[in-house]
């Protein structure tokens, strides 16, 4: 059987994290919009939070493992990326939903997409830097 590279190992693990908790962003997105009635914005954003969490929570301990940066340094930084995240968040699914009139699911997924690699490359060289 063939061994993952470290690089290849984190990039599988940050995957398979962002995988679970962008389902847990994406329920709770559809729960608020379809099931309690959530404008789009506040309903991702709100989705967007739950996310954070299982993200940090999951990637401090599957993915970012040879951190030697502790809970207390990591998470301040964490919540910083994930700021940051939320603003991107809400400014390309504005853009995307509100200015385009583009469907709300298909513009949360390319939101994802470019979050996901902000996330990706901020955690790795500040949040979690080894």
């Amino acid at each position: 059987m063939t061994r993952l590279s470290p690089f290849a190992r984190q990039i599988s693990a940050f995957l398979i994290v962002g995988t679970i908790a962008a389902i847990f962003h994406y329920g709770l997105l559809i729960g608020l919009k379809e099931g309690q009635g959530w404008d789009f914005i506040p309903a991702t954003l709100a989705g967007f939070l739950g996310g954070a969490l299982v993200s940090y929570l999951l990637n401090r301990r599957h993915t970012f493992t040879d951190s030697t940066r502790s809970h207390s340094q990591a998470s301040w930084r964490f919540f910083v990326v994930a700021s940051i995240g939320f603003g991107l968040t809400f400014i390309f699914g504005y853009l995307f939903v509100n200015r385009l009139g583009a469907p709300y699911l298909p513009a949360q997924m390319v939101t994802t997409c470019i979050v996901l690699v902000w996330n990706y490359l901020a955690n790795r060289l500040w949040t979690f830097k080894i």
